[in-house]
């Protein structure tokens, strides 16, 4: 636990000198980016006051990371705008606080992710298990061959194909975002697409790293010995060659959903969903630094966190970890 606090606090520091340090070095105001090229140079020098901008940087930073558990206060003289906490700061073209965009943003990613994670996880785990069990036959062939489209088919082109086939020319799906508590028939139905598009992409992934492994598995003495013993074919795989399969698909799906939640950029753009992803674009088109700032600490607390989780799952799935 201690470790994960202290990446989040390098990565917190990291991420909050490049989005406040380098626009300096390349000549560009923060100050000027909230108000406007256009304002006098008092509401400029108001905002640095207000925003502690001339403060030096590590200053800065412990006010930041001060508000994040306290809340924070931007005063510039009598003017005196509070943040709560979890502060994140105030938006520079919205004036808005960055931790509001970012809870009305999260339940829409959470929900892509993790749709997306069981159709990727059960398809392709079990397309795996199969192409191994039956190698070189012609559904290891053809399985592996989908598995290699998915993988090189871009987001972007297999988002824009299902929008075109099901929604604009058949009329099946309405990809028009509701959230779950306004209508849950239409939450559903504007996530199947994009939840098939990214389960076709990491499926395929996993599907071949499960196959691989599996191979490796099956030759393994253990293996032998559970067939020798008279064990059922079915609890030699079950029982014994998926535990140590689970290990590396894991690895990988924390890595994958960690980043996914930090928000599927690509996914939610094509399919015009209002998640993480969405407001990371937006936010950048508009140089928009608090909001980028929020979104990618939210994305690295999530890959921490998942990878954390994926630690602990290690010695549930593998008793070998247990041991060591």
């Amino acid at each position: 636990m201690f470790a994960v606090i202290m990446m989040l606090l390098v990565v917190t520091l990291t991420t909050f000198a490049i989005f406040f340090m380098i626009p300096k070095w390349a000549g560009s105001d923060p100050a000027l980016l909230f108000v406007g090229k256009q304002s006098d140079p008092e509401a400029i020098e108001g905002i640095r006051q207000k925003l502690s901008l001339d403060d030096p940087l590590l200053v800065q930073f412990w006010h930041f990371i001060e508000g994040l558990f306290v809340g924070r206060d931007y005063a510039n003289g009598n003017d005196v705008t509070h943040c709560p906490a979890p502060c994140f700061g105030y938006s520079f073209r919205t004036e808005q606080a960055v931790w509001p965009q970012l809870t009305d943003a999260m339940p829409v990613t959470l929900s892509l992710a993790a749709g997306a994670c069981v159709l990727w996880l059960t398809g392709g785990v079990l397309t795996g298990v199969v192409s191994a069990l039956r190698r070189g036959s012609l559904w290891d062939r053809a399985a592996m061959g989908v598995a290699l489209a998915g993988v090189s088919l871009p987001i972007y082109f297999t988002g824009l194909l299902s929008l075109a086939v099901f929604s604009y020319q058949l009329n099946w799906v309405d990809v028009d975002y509701k959230s779950l508590g306004e209508n849950p028939g239409m939450w559903f139905q504007s996530l199947v697409l994009p939840w098939i598009t990214l389960a076709f992409l990491y499926a395929a992934t996993y599907a071949r790293l499960t196959r691989a492994t599996m191979l490796e598995i099956m030759g393994e003495d253990y293996i032998r010995t559970a067939r020798a013993k008279g064990l059922r074919e079915r609890v030699v795989i079950g029982r014994h060659a998926m535990r140590s399969t689970w290990t590396p698909i894991l690895t990988l799906l924390g890595l994958d959903l960690g980043a996914l939640l930090g928000g599927a950029v690509l996914t939610e753009t094509t399919y015009n969903l209002p998640g993480m992803g969405r407001l990371a674009v937006t936010a950048i088109s508009n140089k928009d630094l608090p909001v980028i700032l929020g979104v990618t600490l939210m994305a690295a607390l999530f890959i921490v966190v998942a990878n954390l989780i994926v630690d602990l799952l290690y010695a549930v799935v593998d008793p070998r970890v247990r041991l060591g």
